[in-house]
């Protein structure tokens, strides 16, 4: 592959720009490409951030299809992994005229699994009576589909309870033993992955896989020569959970409901095991019940100091232990009871380590849901486990995002992922910041612990909101801010006769939510996490993103506390190497939302004073797009009488 090849693919009236409407050549996305097929050519790693506009889906595309050989391209999130397989990918393959084959490979429990779907319409044991029905719909699915991928079935929603019923998890699978192997969809995306020229996965199978080697990946690993990763600020994050170990109560429940199967349909005979499933399931419950609130992340120190936890914890293993020694009389009879007697000792084993501190380098702390507790055990740092990945063999890995860099440092990103031998590159977005946007810090904004600081933040946005007519993303650092911010709109809608519709995260899921937002036009969207990164609204349904604060990490994140203790205890400064930085990439990916093309315009406000207050403050803002910038809100309202 040439350099010429390259640029001839992205010129004006090159490959694309023939064969895909609307293209228009950038800069940016050309260098990028020349250097994601230099890292590709010399099997070396880039790291390579690419604001918004820049067109980096197509900067890797190219040359990694160009070049050839095995390609692994994962993704922050399984739309966006849709999205390449099914857009993107064929689009690109279809203009450069190149003969490679693709395949998408998810999680097994995104396919229908015969045998579970089988035991399920058996049983006839169902949450609801929507699911009774939805198991009729997904059993014609399952007898017509070539995929069995459940995204493909849009009458059965995602979030369903019977998905778990009739789908496979690394613990239930009986692999070869099982009657339906040959039919198996988990194992022919799998077939046709090993066989195509590039396979689309997304972070979380791909780090499961290269941990767990059981989704596919790891026999996908030796033969690939390049491995794309997309939403690469992602990786830390999701490299922590697989590096780490975790066990949770809902495992317990989910064996429970595995056990209660085999032992009505093979082990009926079996009194003892009718007698411990159900001791199981109430000590799992039980010790749910020490903790309070749901949402709750505890540093190890604090669950064990709770009134309770030493004794429900270890009725909890005891109970479970009970199950794995009545399990292992009854595992010769049949494939199902042997696994079900497998995932009771691997599952005993995890309580025993999580409790016993086997490894000081990982940071013990337990999560808190509504209905079932994790045991965490996270590692202070990926870099190690990650390198020996990077080094096992001769290959191109590419990271890349909008969001990597520190003010064009990327020095912490490489830290953290252990790529120390990564070369960099940096490509601003190609639009018109200072034409198209307005940043707009409020004047005389409290102290962000104060407590009237919410109450502040709803009052200067208000006059923002009625100059813009709605049309608004207001996002929080945290649930209680988010849902306290949407209660003081909602009263001052009604007060001020603002009719602005009022739009709130976890009504409905996120894909219904931004399709009413959308066809709203005048909406008014309050949200947290969910709506910071991987959401794209073009157009005037979004001209102002409103953020409260900037968004540090709680002081009393449990994994945070210990990496900031470790570094300090180096000699390091933790605030500016650690906690400045993670702020500054999540404040990208918020402030990210407003601008989507060339023809958008919109107002960035962030209340938070230690913008201006703060010495660090001019670090956060200068890594922020060039925005024309201004504490008046007289300026706010006249960019929009602007659009008029």
């Amino acid at each position: 592959m040439s350099e010429q090849s390259i640029r001839q693919v992205f010129e004006k009236d090159g490959t694309l720009a023939k064969h895909i409407d609307g293209y228009s050549e950038r800069t940016q996305q050309l260098e990028m490409a020349l250097a994601i097929g230099d890292a590709i050519e010399n099997n070396t790693q880039l790291v390579a951030e690419a604001g918004t506009g820049t067109g980096k889906t197509f900067a890797y595309l190219v040359p990694a299809l160009l070049t050839g050989g095995k390609v692994i391209i994962s993704t922050g999130t399984k739309n966006l992994q849709d999205q390449l397989y099914s857009r993107d990918l064929p689009n690109v393959r279809d203009a450069l005229k190149v003969p490679v084959t693709v395949a998408m490979l998810k999680g097994r429990a995104n396919y229908v699994c015969h045998y579970h779907l089988e035991r399920a319409e058996l049983e006839g044991r169902f949450a609801s009576r929507e699911d009774a029905k939805y198991v009729h719909v997904i059993k014609t699915f399952a007898e017509n589909t070539k995929t069995g991928d459940k995204s493909e079935l849009n009458s059965v929603p995602e979030n369903a309870m019977i998905w778990a019923s009739v789908t496979s998890t690394r613990d239930n699978c009986l692999g070869g033993d099982c009657a339906y192997y040959k039919e198996c969809f988990v194992m022919e995306a799998r077939k046709k992955a090993l066989e195509a020229d590039v396979v689309v996965v997304n972070h979380h199978l791909f780090f499961a896989d290269v941990m767990l080697r059981d989704e596919g990946v790891a026999e996908l690993l030796p033969s690939a020569n390049t491995v794309i990763f997309d939403e690469a600020h992602q990786l830390p994050e999701v490299a922590g959970l697989f590096f780490g170990e975790d066990v949770s109560t809902s495992q317990l429940l989910e064996l429970a409901r595995d056990c209660t199967t085999a032992h009505l349909t093979l082990a009926k005979d079996c009194v003892a095991l009718g007698n411990a499933i159900p001791a199981l399931e109430k000590a799992a419950k039980d010790f749910r019940l020490v903790f309070a609130y749901e949402g709750s992340r505890l540093p190890v120190q604090k669950a064990l100091a709770l009134k309770g936890f030493e004794e429900a914890f270890d009725h909890m293993q005891s109970q479970l232990r009970a199950l794995a020694t009545v399990l292992e009389t009854q595992a010769a009879r049949d494939p199902l009871l042997e696994k079900c007697w497998q995932r009771s000792e691997a599952l005993c084993d995890l309580f025993r380590r999580w409790k016993t501190a086997e490894n000081n380098n990982l940071v013990r702390w337990v999560e808190v849901f509504t209905h079932s507790v994790q045991l965490h055990a996270t590692p202070l740092s990926v870099a190690e486990g990650f390198g020996k990945q990077l080094n096992a063999q001769p290959r191109a890995w590419i990271f890349t995002s909008a969001t990597l860099a520190v003010k064009s440092d990327f020095s912490h990103y490489l830290e953290r992922m252990g790529l120390q031998d990564a070369k960099t590159g940096y490509w601003e977005s190609p639009f018109n910041y200072q034409e198209q946007a307005l940043f707009y810090v409020p004047a005389e904004m409290p102290d962000p612990n104060s407590p009237s600081y919410t109450a502040s933040v709803v009052a200067a946005a208000l006059p923002v909101l009625q100059a813009s007519g709605g049309r608004a993303f207001v996002l929080s650092t945290s649930l209680r801010a988010m849902r306290e911010i949407h209660a003081l709109l909602k009263e001052e809608f009604i007060e001020n006769g603002i009719e602005s519709p009022l739009l709130l995260q976890g009504e409905s899921s996120r894909t219904e939510l931004l399709d009413r937002f959308r066809k709203l036009g005048n909406a008014v969207l309050v949200g947290s996490q969910s709506f910071w990164e991987g959401v794209d609204v073009r157009g005037e349904a979004l001209s102002v993103v409103i953020i409260d604060k900037l968004p540090f990490a709680p002081p009393d994140d449990p994994v945070l506390s210990a990496r900031v203790d470790k570094l300090n205890a180096e000699g390091k400064n933790a605030f500016m190497e650690y906690q400045l930085p993670y702020s500054v990439i999540t404040l990208k990916q918020g402030a990210g939302r407003l601008i989507r093309d060339e023809n958008d315009r919109g107002v960035l406000m962030i209340c938070d004073p230690r913008l201006i207050t703060k010495s660090y403050g001019k670090r956060i803002w200068q890594s922020l797009p060039p925005f024309k910038r201004t504490r008046v809100l007289a300026d706010v309202q006249a960019f929009f009488e602007k659009e008029v």
